[in-house]
Order: C-alpha cells, then structure tokens, then sequence
C-alpha cells in the first residue's frame, strides 16, 4: 500500500527532495513535451514570489516566470535593486493548464501541498502573491485582488503583499502602475528589515 503524501511530504527534508516526490507525483500530469515547473531561486531567499500557473514558455524551460510577464517581473525587482537570484519564485501550481487557462478548483487541491511544503522548507520572511490565484488559493476563496491589492496582510505567519499578476500588467497599462507602486511598497519593507 502507497503512503499518503501528506505522510511523504512530511519526510521531505530538502527543497530538493521535495522536487523530487513533486516529479514523481505529478508526472503524469504534465503533457509531452512539457516540463514540470517546480521553482527557483536561493535556497536562502528572504523573499518568496508566489504566481498562478506556468506558462507555455515556463512549460517548455521547467523555469517559471521566463515569458513576457517574466520580464515585466524581473524589470520590477530591478527597479527595487533586487535581482531575481536573490529571491524564490514558484507558483500556486506546478503543472502548465491546457490552454492558459485558470488553473481548476481540483488541480489546486492535487497541487498545493507541493507549495505549502515548499514555503516550509524555504522559510521565507515574507511572500509576495501575483494575482487573484494567489490570492484566493492562500487567503481565502472569495478574496478580491481589486480590494486587497497594495495591502499587506498574513499568510501562514508570514507578512505578504498582494498585487497584481504581471500578465495582468501586460493587459492593462493601469495595472503596470499599481505593480510600481506595490513594489516600491515592497522596497521600503525590505528597507526596514521586513
């Protein structure tokens, strides 16, 4: 008989380790050609940026945020003086949704164990979530991004600023001034010692 993976996912020891049960687990998941899109950045990261979905970019690199929302991501963290190494970045899901589309209420519940394991491991001292996803997987289903966006509030513990998804930037131009702003707000927290 199989170990739960809750009962798995509590064994794991190591970012590494987890990855590992993750591509085991979601394996069959992924459509050919795809790669699963675990995460990356500094096992030592004070910060962890938490997306929706991989794209079709991400899903073809195994890397997430390396398409046109990417860019707009790491040319955010640059206007704060960070550079993408220096942080974490993963996603509410690790699989790439046919289509683009919003990842379904049964993919986040297969998938989010993967990301609450990996906010325990990392041990973050505060998270960023992109998008109404983000959001609604980590705070609560009926969360509004128009309402909470630029806020600071807590999420496992954890002091977290909610803002837009840089797709979304890509769509709207008012959008790209509300992700400025919210990451200023984010560089006068890092300023201040979290």
């Amino acid at each position: 008989m199989q170990t739960p993976l809750h009962e798995q996912l509590e064994k794991v020891a190591t970012l590494n380790e987890l990855k590992q049960l993750c591509e085991h687990y979601l394996d069959s998941e992924v459509t050919t050609g795809e790669k699963l899109v675990f995460g990356e950045g500094s096992l030592q990261a004070e910060m962890m940026i938490i997306g929706e979905a991989p794209g079709v970019q991400e899903a073809k690199t195994g890397r997430p945020f390396v398409g046109n929302a990417g860019k707009l991501l790491n040319t955010l963290l640059s206007q704060i003086g960070l550079k993408r190494e220096q942080i974490y970045i993963s996603n509410i899901l690790k699989t790439h949704p046919p289509g683009n589309r919003k990842p379904y209420r049964s993919e986040i519940k297969k998938e989010l164990p993967f990301l609450l394991r990996q906010i325990e491991l990392l041990q973050p001292k505060l998270l960023v979530l992109l998008g109404a996803t983000a959001l609604q997987t980590l705070v609560n289903p009926k969360a509004k991004i128009t309402e909470l966006r630029g806020n600071w509030i807590e999420v496992k513990n954890l002091p977290t600023l909610v803002t837009y998804h840089p797709a979304a930037a890509l769509r709207d131009e008012t959008r790209k001034t509300a992700l400025e702003h919210d990451f200023s707000k984010l560089q006068q927290r890092l300023a201040a010692g979290i």
